[in-house]
């Protein structure tokens, strides 16, 4: 068994393989009839207990454990079988990558997977002549978690077929080194993870390993000039990046609610809500027997604003430290929703009438108020409340707290039913407030219930009216029959 270190001094190239594990095949959703690859810079290369930047602006900063060959002569135009006995050794590498900078790329993955620190390899190297190349494993521990898992047998391109097909274009040097793809598994790292990756031929005599590649997680602080296509990121390369739609948070909860069928909050029904008080629309749905509809003990940094639109919304489930390591940082929950607000959207979280944390700050709600949404309610704190009463968009609060989210919340899940400031919430369900407090009015009800909000304040008119000339309440307030009849003559004029 032969085991050295492993030296970078010699590589003049670093070539990768797209796919080539069926398990990251059908993560994708497609398998290759041909291998297809992409260069590295030398300068990407690391050692082990190096550290890696992800920049900064970007979320998606990926791991991919890899086995990496080592070419140990200049072959070129060789058979697959000439193409493993070019091979000197294996080794561990790290293929990372910011999915933020694909868009950019065109393919090329340049600035996703070419930055300084992106291609660490090592520790240790295994002798290719004490290993059989169908006999390797690679896994990755993130945070000592195993995600990765699988062996060579199972690739779709064996390592001396990558060779030969590389060595019918271009010459292979000693030094070179080949990255022969990832498993599923990989997904998207944050500050302060710690990434290893190793690399053995466990049936192999002496069980040969090259020893766990290490690699931590850093932030950059160096935001990217103008002149630089800036990150950009979508849910296909989110679920890209996490190895599915499930472990990026994009899958629909099973008790979403489905939005009204034919309902549209229109401009004109926008318009005649806001002609009527929250009082008025109160006391119409009492009448309609929905007496629990209000989301009470809580002040808004604009009181003297109208907030009218549909419910998004966010629950946050109790601190508890294990579940926010893994659901609380990075891209959580709370991001993701706040990313995907709309216009007229109305962002309510159930924080359970926890004050003692925020539970939005001054940056997310200036995103949600950049991207048009009508409002923001929770029944937790907020930060940064001076720079947030500041902003043009309504925010309801429980009041100010300077703690971060993670001192007693866990962001947990988003779009479904919650419960806020006592009241039950759907998503798509109308959100009014103004200084008097805030509604929860169901579609299937809001256009009959403006009606006959309208209705009451203008015999409300006709009411003060009559009160400030001096008539008495009795048989006024309410209407009975003789003055119902003066009201509708009063109105007909009007």
């Amino acid at each position: 068994m032969t085991l050295t270190p492993f030296d970078p001094a010699g590589t003049k190239k670093i070539i990768a393989v797209h796919i080539n594990y069926p398990s990251r095949a059908a993560q994708r959703g497609r398998t290759p009839a041909f291998a297809s690859y992409f260069l590295k810079p030398t300068s990407s290369i690391a050692l082990s207990g190096s550290e890696i930047e992800r920049p900064a602006g970007t979320e998606l900063l990926a791991f991919e454990g890899e086995i990496a060959l080592i070419i140990g002569e200049s072959v070129r135009h060789v058979t697959p079988e000439e193409g493993w006995a070019a091979v000197c050794g294996v080794t561990a590498a790290n293929d990372f990558g910011v999915y933020d900078l694909r868009q950019s790329d065109k393919g090329s993955n340049v600035r996703s997977k070419g930055g300084d620190g992106f291609t660490p390899l090592g520790p240790a190297v295994i002798a290719a002549s004490d290993i059989d190349p169908r006999a390797l494993r690679v896994r990755t521990w993130v945070n000592g978690a195993l995600a990765q898992s699988d062996t060579s047998d199972t690739v779709l391109f064996p390592f001396g077929q990558l060779v030969s097909d590389l060595s019918q274009l271009l010459t292979l040097e000693p030094g070179d080194i080949i990255l022969t793809g990832t498993p599923a598994g990989a997904s998207v790292t944050s500050p302060g993870d710690t990434v290893e990756v190793e690399v053995d031929a466990p049936e192999a005599v002496g069980s040969p390993t090259t020893g766990r590649l290490v690699t931590v997680v850093t932030q950059s602080t160096a935001v990217l000039p103008p002149f630089s296509a800036p990150p950009h990121v979508d849910d296909t390369q989110r679920v890209e990046a996490w190895g599915s739609a499930e472990a990026a948070g994009l899958t629909t909860p099973a008790d979403a609610v489905a939005e009204p069928a034919g309902f549209v909050l229109t401009d004109e029904l926008k318009l005649k809500i806001n002609s009527v008080a929250t009082a008025t629309l109160s006391a119409q749905l009492r009448k309609r027997g929905l007496n629990n509809v209000s989301i009470d003990g809580l002040q808004s940094t604009r009181p003297d604003a109208r907030l009218v639109g549909r419910a998004r919304t966010l629950r946050y489930l109790p601190n508890r430290e294990d579940l926010f390591t893994a659901h609380g940082e990075g891209y959580n929950a709370q991001k993701r929703i706040v990313d995907a607000l709309n216009r007229d959207d109305v962002l309510v979280m159930e924080a359970r009438g926890e004050h003692g944390s925020g539970t939005i700050g001054d940056i997310l709600a200036l995103r949600a108020q950049v991207l048009g949404a009508a409002g923001i309610v929770t029944d937790g704190g907020v930060r940064d409340l001076a720079i947030v009463s500041g902003l043009d968009i309504p925010t309801y609060h429980g009041g100010a707290h300077p703690a971060v989210l993670g001192r007693r919340h866990v962001p947990w899940d988003i779009d479904l039913t919650i419960a806020c400031g006592g009241a039950a919430v759907q998503p798509g369900d109308v959100i009014v407030g103004d200084a008097d407090g805030l509604l929860v009015i169901p579609p299937s009800l809001v256009e009959e219930v403006v009606e006959a909000a309208i209705a009451q304040e203008n015999e409300e008119l006709f009411i003060v009216e009559r009160v400030e000339a001096g008539e008495a309440i009795d048989g006024l307030f309410p209407l009975n029959a003789d003055s119902r009849a003066r009201y509708l003559e009063w109105k007909n004029k009007h």
